[in-house]
């Protein structure tokens, strides 16, 4: 039997994918939680010298994109053939490519940098949020399913379901022209098992 063992900070950010996906698959696994103080005596220990970590069997893993994506082609939700795993990791990729054009508002919001939150929400945020989902709400818009991929529900589903979760509890009006991107946050946020998952996961601040 596979031990997995997923490592992070109190947190759910870079880790809630995979929790996610532990969640929907109904799979058992270990979470070591790192504190910020423990954080550099263990830096060095790491693939990467950052967090999350998923250790299978003892061999660890690194960057959360990498370990869904593992997760996802264990557990039957990464694409049910080759042209939907493609599919799947170009979302994939096109929302790591939005996270990156606001992570100077995101820093701020979080409290890890110092700047001026409103100002970068007007400049940054909100722009790139609006370009990137458009994107998204077009490909909804043509599902048949309501899923971003295929009929069924794959591991970037949750990792895009969970971000309008996050921006929801901070910035409703951002979301509100994105009816397809709702709609699919809710209809993958109440499938039974993310449902019980949401309503028992630790309340961590983001």
């Amino acid at each position: 039997m596979v031990h997995y063992k997923l490592i992070y900070f109190p947190l759910r950010a870079r880790a809630e994918i995979s929790r996610q996906i532990f969640a929907y698959a109904g799979k058992d696994y270990e979470e070591q939680v790192v504190t910020f103080e423990q954080w550099p005596a263990l830096k060095n220990s790491t693939p990467f010298g950052q967090l999350p970590v998923l250790e299978v069997n003892g061999k660890p893993v690194g960057q959360s994109y990498a370990i869904a994506r593992y997760l996802a082609k264990e557990f039957g939700l990464a694409g049910k053939n080759d042209i939907e795993e493609a599919e799947v990791d170009a979302l994939a990729d096109q929302f790591k490519d939005y996270l990156n054009e606001v992570v100077p508002y995101m820093s701020v919001v979080a409290g890890f940098k110092p700047g001026d939150a409103n100002q970068l929400r007007t400049d940054v945020f909100v722009p790139n949020f609006k370009k990137h989902f458009t994107f998204f709400e077009n490909i909804l818009s043509k599902s048949a399913s309501g899923f971003f991929v295929g009929n069924s529900l794959t591991w970037v589903d949750l990792l895009i379901s969970q971000h309008i979760q996050d921006v929801l509890e901070k910035d409703l009006a951002v979301v509100e022209e994105f009816k397809n991107v709702q709609a699919h946050r809710k209809k993958v946020q109440n499938l039974d098992r993310i449902k019980q998952w949401i309503a028992k996961r630790p309340e961590y601040p983001f």
